[in-house]
C-alpha cells in the first residue's frame, strides 16, 4: 500500500497536526511526504490558470507550473491512501492546502464536465483528513474545513474520506492532551 502524506501547517515544530502525523510516520516507512509549507505551490492567478490549461504558447514560468501540477497529480494517482493535515486557520484550511487543491483541479485531467455535472477522475483511494483546531468547532457552523474538503475532494473523485478531529489545543490542559492522543490512535486505526 502506498501512502501520500500532505502536510499543510505553517507552524513547523509547533504544529499540532504535524505532531499527530509525526507519531504515525515511523510506521509508514514507504510513505511519500510533501510539506506544502516548505515545498510551496503557486497561488492561482491569471498566469497560473492559463498555465493549467496547457497549450503551445506557455511561457517558461507557465510550463514550470504545468509540470509541477503534473507531478502533484501523478503523486496523487500513485497513492492508495492519502493523509491530509488540515489545521483550521480562521475557520478554513491553510492557504497552502488551498493552493495545492487549486493546482490539481484540472478539467480533463482530474475531473471532467458531463451533461449531468462534473465527474471526478481520481478514484479508488482512501483519504484521511487530520484536522486540528485551537477551539471546539466540529459540527458547528464555524467548521468550514469539513464541508469544503468533502466538496473539493469529491469534485476530483475522492469520495472515501474520513475525518479525524483534534480540537481544543488552545484551551490546553487535559482536554488538549486527550484530543491529541485520540487523534493519534484514530489515525493509526484508519491506516490499518
Amino acid at each position: 500500500m502506498s501512502t501520500l502524506i500532505l502536510k499543510s501547517s505553517i507552524l513547523g515544530e509547533y504544529s499540532q497536526s504535524n505532531k499527530v502525523i509525526e507519531q504515525v510516520i515511523a510506521e509508514l516507512p514507504e510513505a511519500k511526504v510533501r510539506d506544502l509549507a516548505v515545498d510551496t505551490v503557486p497561488v492561482l492567478d491569471a498566469s497560473v490558470a492559463n498555465a493549467l490549461r496547457g497549450g503551445d504558447s506557455l511561457t517558461d514560468e507557465q510550463q514550470a507550473v504545468l509540470d509541477f501540477s503534473d507531478e502533484l497529480i501523478a503523486e496523487l494517482k500513485t497513492a492508495d491512501t492519502v493523509v491530509i493535515t488540515a489545521p483550521m486557520y480562521n475557520f478554513m484550511i491553510p492557504t497552502q492546502l488551498k493552493n495545492y487543491l487549486d493546482i490539481i483541479a484540472r478539467a480533463g485531467v482530474t475531473f471532467r464536465y458531463t451533461e449531468t455535472g462534473p465527474v471526478g477522475l481520481i478514484e479508488n483511494k482512501k483519504v484521511i483528513v487530520v484536522t486540528t483546531r485551537g477551539g471546539i468547532h466540529v459540527g458547528s457552523d464555524r467548521d468550514h474545513v469539513t464541508g469544503y474538503l468533502k466538496t473539493m475532494l469529491g469534485f476530483i473523485g475522492l469520495t472515501d474520506v474520513d475525518f479525524i478531529y483534534s480540537e481544543a489545543h488552545a484551551m490546553g490542559g487535559e482536554l488538549a492532551a486527550e484530543n491529541h492522543a485520540n487523534a493519534v490512535e484514530a489515525l493509526k486505526q484508519a491506516l490499518v
